[in-house]
Formats: structure tokens, C-alpha cells, sequence
């Protein structure tokens, strides 16, 4: 029997089955219960590791070091599809108030304002008060903002504006802020100045910034967990979907079953008529390899982990699933290298805050601007863990260019052992007379992501699926690598807005989708973007009087 996306569905007897347990199956399950009305013992997710979250992870202990492979931002503007879900999963520290609830009170009592935002090699932190931008840069701006996403076709950013755009404050600012490399897709950052353009005056001090609690983990994904639990979601752990089989048909596409591995042995999961079936496509962090004070990580590739080979045996002979080899086969234009680091004694920690002059978690990223690595560092309200100890604190690093041999380590970042890396953090801050104590108590553990930014690499269109590929009647494509028009890949909302579409409609749901947020059609947002673009030393205060008189 064909689905039919205009019948009216019998939710009791629909069984929906997924593949990994990360954000985006998570929210397509809380949207299936929430709004849906699908019993929660009809779901069913099979993911290869051994723990839920997938992507937004975090873990650890004071022995061994505490890792986060990521870190993650929130607009308010921009992720009302994330918070729309947040607002149903109740807190695990408080189980009266939700996760959103317990978001919005963190950030009313931690603001961020950072003081220290970008930092030359001489550890002088440097005035970012103006985005240094002249007039070549402008026009090149607003050209890649007014020019459609075909005329951009496959241009690399590097190909839309002059070589000193990139010694500017506002990319210095805005590639460590959003990780983009020169060589990414200019359709790509396009969508990023349509979809954060009202963070164009709050760029130097990061003040729209908003995070959780904790890492992403512990403040969304282990409630998350916990609540589909209670509703009664099956999750199988440690069972990677080898494939998916469909039924025969020049037509259309129905998933009939999934080819699972678990503990060995492998075993097929039978999708019934009238039953759905949602897989996450590709991965950020496939192929993670994790140093050590004394190992450097490993360069793993896309057969590390099944996220990717999934993809590519299910879009053999179905350009409308996408074309995976474009994401998954250019390792060196897609990795990155973060590095987290456990201080068991407060001598960094202390200084870090009379450097900056920024308490814990208000402060956000702070950037060597200098750096052949171009490395960040971010200081997190402490405890950035729910299990960590109160004499512990953690700071987590990246750097968009692992390739480069660093500035005092003369080593590529690659090839570092997490002690050489804290080494050139510790030289970049000045923090020399203290080295040998920090390094003696602290665990730096780097961590290799080959995958991180494949999302942004220069691509046509139809490399992307749609979240419900043409012709499928049961299967929807999830994750940072299917295609919603207008929206920004490598952001949670991404994940979240992805599973509403699908469910919305393959339940045929009378409700409105979370409109995506658009500040470049607001004009007082354009007004105070434009201005500051134009700002400049001698006509700062002229620029001021001007705003203030069109604004009222």
C-alpha cells in the first residue's frame, strides 16, 4: 500500500524506527509523541555507540580528563525550533521547570560580554570595536548577500572578496565564531549572513550568545534521554544499521526493513505497511580519534563508524538521496582539531580571568588572532560538567587550521601530544613563569574531527537530499546533510527543524511549522548591521546621532 501523506493516520498502530540516537532522532521522537500522539513504545532507535546524544557529547571524569568535541551557541533569534522542543523536557536538576526554563534563568544571571576577543602573539588583547572593514569588503559583502545561491553556484569564499578582507576584525571574528574556512562554499556563508545578521552589531562582545548550563550534553541530551525513556522509547545501544532494504518499485521508495549489527550478530528489523523509518545521513564527528598528555590523535576516515557507509550503499542508484562522496571524501578541507583540558589546580584558571577580565561563562571565545593554528579557547561557567568536582574547572580549544605547525610549538597540530598543545595555549597567553605547575596538573586531551565542517564544503544542488527524498512514501533523511531551503547547517535548529518537517508530514499534522527567523527582512536590523559595517573612528559619533534619529 502506498502512504499516503493526506490520509488520516492511525498513530496507535504506527511504529516509526531510527537510525542514531543524536538530536535529530531525538527531536523527530519527541515531536512524534509530543504532537503526533505516537505511543512512545512504538519507536524505536538503534544507535552504534554505546551511549545516546551522537554529535552533542560529553563525558568524563577528574582521573582521566573530561572531553566535549564541541561547543555550541544559541541566538534567540535564530533557534526557536530548538527551544520549541526544550520547553517539553523537564530539567534533571528540576523536574518542576524544563530544560528551557532552567536555559533562560542561566542566561539571565550569566551574560555573555567578552573583553579579551581576539589576542596577538605578544598576548596584548587587541580593540575590536570597529569590524575594519572598507569599502571593497562592503560591496563584496553585499554582493554575496543579494546574488541567488545558483549565481554562487560552487565559488569558494575566497573567490568573493579581496585578500585583505581576511586580516579583518569582522572574519577574524566570524570564522572562529562559526568555523568557516576560506575555502568553504560562499552559498554557504550566504545563508549565515541572512540567518545572523543581527549579530553583526553584537560581533566584538559576543553579547547575543547564550548557552546552557552545562555542555549540551547534560543539559539537553541526557534529559532528552531520560524523558523519551519514561514515554517508553525503545533505544537500542551498540547496534549500527548496516543498510537499509526497500521495496521493489521504478516509482517509489518504501524502507521495508533495517540490516542491524549488534554484539556480532547480525539482524534484520522488519518496517512494516504504514510504519516509518527516519535515518540520520553522515556525521560531524565520525572517524573522532582522542590523544592523550602524551599521544597525538590518529587522521581516521569516513570507514570509521557506519554513519557514512550507510549513505553511500543507500544512494547507489537514487541521486535523489544525495551524493555523500562530496562531504565524506575531502578530509582536508573538513577538519578541525578541539582539545579539552581538565585543571586540577586553579593557577590557569585564576589567570585566564585577571587576563581576560572575564568571569567564568561570560566571556566566550577568545581568539589568537596570530596563531598559524588560529586557535580559540573558551572558559565555560564552572562546572561545565553535572559530575564535576568543585576544585575542578575545564576550558575548551579549537583551531581551524591543524595542518600548520604552531607558533612556538614548531610542530603541525596534528602530529602534537595534548601537553605540547596547553604548551602553545600557555605561550600564547604569556602565561610562561606558571607552565611547568599547569602542565604538571592538567589533562589536555586533543581530539581530531575529520568531519566537522564537510557540511559547509563547496557542493551543487541535489549533493543534499531533502529531508523526504522525492518518491519516498515511509523514509525521511535527517541530520546536517539534507537540504531545507533558507536554513544554516551546523546548528542544532538544523537537526531539530529537519525532524518537525518530516513528522509534520508524514503524520499530515494541522500545524505550523517554526517559521525560520529572517533579520535581513527587518529594517531596524539592517539599520544597526549597515551602521556598524560603516563604523569607523572619525565618524563614530556621527554614525550614532544618525541612528538614533532614524530608530525613533
Amino acid at each position: 500500500m502506498k502512504f499516503n501523506f493526506d490520509q488520516t493516520i492511525d498513530v496507535e498502530k504506527t511504529n516509526a524506527y531510527m537510525v542514531g540516537a543524536g538530536l535529530a532522532s531525538m527531536a523527530a521522537a519527541i515531536f512524534l509523541i509530543r504532537d503526533g500522539h505516537v505511543p512512545g513504545k512504538n519507536i524505536h532507535i538503534y544507535e552504534e555507540l554505546n551511549i545516546t546524544g551522537g554529535s552533542m557529547d560529553g563525558n568524563g571524569n577528574t582521573e582521566d580528563g573530561y572531553v566535549i568535541r564541541g561547543g555550541r551557541m544559541f541566538d534567540r533569534e535564530a533557534y526557536t525550533c530548538t527551544f520549541g522542543i526544550m520547553e517539553s523536557i523537564p530539567s534533571l536538576t528540576d523536574p518542576k521547570v524544563s530544560i528551557l526554563d532552567e536555559f533562560n534563568a542561566f542566561n539571565k544571571k550569566i551574560h555573555t560580554h567578552a573583553k579579551a576577543r581576539l589576542i596577538d602573539n605578544d598576548a596584548n588583547i587587541l580593540d575590536v570595536s570597529t569590524l575594519g572593514l572598507d569599502r571593497e569588503d562592503r560591496m563584496a559583502l553585499m554582493d554575496i548577500m543579494i546574488n541567488s545561491e545558483d549565481s554562487l553556484g560552487t565559488k569558494t569564499i575566497k573567490e568573493c572578496f579581496p585578500e585583505a578582507f581576511f586580516k579583518t576584525n569582522f572574519w577574524l571574528q566570524w570564522t572562529t565564531l562559526f568555523a568557516f574556512e576560506t575555502w568553504h562554499s560562499a552559498v554557504e556563508l550566504k545563508r549565515y549572513l541572512h540567518r545572523f545578521i543581527q549579530e553583526l552589531p553584537r560581533l566584538s562582545d559576543l553579547s547575543g550568545i547564550r548557552r546552557t548550563p552545562y555542555n549540551q550534553y547534560d543539559s539537553m541530551l541526557l534529559p532528552m534521554t531520560k524523558w523519551l525513556k519514561e514515554q517508553g522509547v525503545n533505544f537500542e545501544l551498540n547496534c549500527r544499521v548496516l543498510d537499509l532494504e526497500f521495496k521493489p518499485s521504478d516509482t517509489e521508495t518504501t524502507v521495508t526493513a533495517f540490516k542491524c549489527i549488534k554484539d556480532g550478530k547480525e539482524t534484520r528489523i522488519e518496517v512494516g505497511e504504514g510504519d516509518l523509518a527516519f535515518a540520520t545521513i553522515g556525521s560531524l564527528t565520525a572517524g573522532t580519534s582522542l590523544g592523550s598528555m602524551t599521544t597525538a590523535p590518529v587522521i581516521n576516515d569516513k570507514h570509521v563508524g557506519g554513519a557514512w557507509d550507510l549513505w553511500e550503499k543507500i544512494a547507489v542508484g537514487r541521486p535523489e538521496f544525495g551524493n555523500p562522496k562530496v562531504f565524506d571524501e575531502r578530509v582536508e578541507e573538513s577538519m578541525w582539531e578541539s582539545f579539552t583540558v581538565t585543571l586540577k589546580d586553579p593557577t590557569m584558571y585564576k589567570k585566564i580571568i585577571e587576563f581576560s577580565g572575564n568571569q567564568p561563562g561570560t566571556g566566550a571565545h577568545m581568539t589568537f588572532r596570530d596563531s598559524s593554528w588560529l586557535m580559540t579557547i573558551v572558559l565555560h561557567n564552572q562546572p561545565h560538567f553535572l559530575s564535576q568536582p568543585d576544585e575542578i574547572q575545564i576550558i575548551w580549544g579549537y583551531s581551524l587550521f591543524p595542518y600548520a605547525k604552531g607558533d612556538f610549538i614548531k610542530k603541525r597540530m596534528v602530529d602534537c601530544t595534548g601537553e605540547e598543545i596547553l604548551s602553545e595555549v600557555l605561550y600564547h597567553l604569556n602565561f610562561k613563569e606558571d607552565m611547568k605547575k599547569i602542565i604538571k596538573t592538567s589533562i589536555c586531551i586533543p581530539c581530531i574531527l575529520p568531519f566537522t565542517t564537510a557540511q559547509f564544503l563547496t557542493r551543487v544542488n541535489g549533493d543534499r537530499p531533502k529531508n523526504i527524498p522525492e518518491g519516498s512514501t515511509n523514509l525521511a533523511l535527517l541530520g546536517q546533510f539534507c537540504e531545507i531551503k533558507d536554513d544554516v547547517v551546523f546548528t542544532m535548529d538544523y537537526s531539530v527543524r529537519g525532524a518537525q518537517i518530516a513528522v509534520y508530514k508524514f503524520l499530515n499534522l494541522n500545524k505550523r511549522l517554526t517559521p525560520i527567523y529572517k533579520g535581513q527582512n527587518d529594517v531596524r536590523v539592517l539599520l544597526n548591521s549597515a551602521l556598524e559595517m560603516m563604523k569607523d573612528d572619525n565618524l563614530r559619533e556621527e554614525i550614532g546621532a544618525i541612528k538614533s534619529m532614524l530608530l525613533k
